[in-house]
């Protein structure tokens, strides 16, 4: 093995240029960009509690959700496209969204879906206190819980994907599993179609979690080329709850669950 010595200097030059070669990353505007910022927050804090961005598995079983806060126009064409496929997901919705289409979250539930939390005003969550986060959580519940009755699961998704070790700690005493997403269609980007289609079939693998919206301009479009696509390639498509470990499981530095013996 040949052994390369550096001068005090050379090496320090060395160390900068590395330094600021992962800085410069940081600041990407782009998918990687993302990815390299949540490493180096783990790195920089390991012990950060983590919400769930995906399941190990070996099976080719992924989950699709939506989230809901402004809007209902596709809501309903979105659930025809599902049932023409035998499709169940899970649907976020926000307190108030909730309290504007009643007989939206009624329809969700009647066609199959079920229905997590996405918070009652649609706060950055990490900057409210632990008494304010659980106001957001249990007084949407209450709602969804009166319409959707069992479709109305514990499972809990921070508005712009913000949180901290209070908000997860905090679902976990509230009994709720805190769901993040390991696909992001950025459909609400209104790129059009295929930017969307290729985004989520690029990225997805077994145990992803796929983010959508319920209003998206191009989603009604995009969802059967995907679906199709993820059945012909042989992926089975369930709700959340369904795809998660609830106990004897741990977390990875990326937000993966990984089944445990114990």
């Amino acid at each position: 093995m040949r052994v390369i010595y550096l001068s005090r200097a050379k090496g320090a030059r060395l160390l900068l240029v590395i330094c600021l070669f992962m800085l410069s990353l940081l600041f990407l505007d782009n998918d990687y960009g993302k990815e390299v910022r949540k490493t180096a927050a783990v790195f920089l804090n390991p012990r950060k509690e983590l919400p769930i961005y995906s399941v190990d598995t070996k099976e080719k079983k992924i989950a699709i959700s939506f989230d809901a806060a402004w809007g209902a126009e596709y809501t309903s064409k979105i659930m025809d496209i599902l049932e023409e496929r035998n499709i169940r997901t899970t649907f976020f919705l926000v307190g108030i969204w909730v309290d504007k289409y009643p007989e939206r979250v009624k329809e969700i539930a009647e066609r199959g879906h079920e229905i997590g939390n996405h918070s009652t005003t649609h706060p950055e969550m990490s900057k409210l206190s632990k008494e304010q986060m659980i106001s957001e959580i249990t007084t949407t519940q209450e709602k969804i819980g009166k319409l959707a009755g069992n479709h109305a699961v514990h499972l809990i998704r921070p508005p712009y994907g913000d949180y901290n070790d209070l908000l997860i700690q905090t679902c976990r005493e509230l009994g709720f599993y805190p769901i993040q997403w390991d696909v992001d269609s950025l459909d609400w980007k209104e790129e059009g179609v295929q930017p969307v289609v290729d985004r989520v079939m690029r990225k997805v693998r077994n145990g992803s979690i796929i983010l959508f919206h319920n209003n998206g301009k191009y989603t009604t479009e995009a969802l059967p080329q995907i679906l199709d696509q993820l059945l012909k390639e042989g992926y089975k498509i369930v709700p959340i709850s369904e795809l998660i470990y609830k106990d004897h499981y741990r977390m990875d530095h990326t937000g993966r669950q990984i089944k445990t013996d114990d």
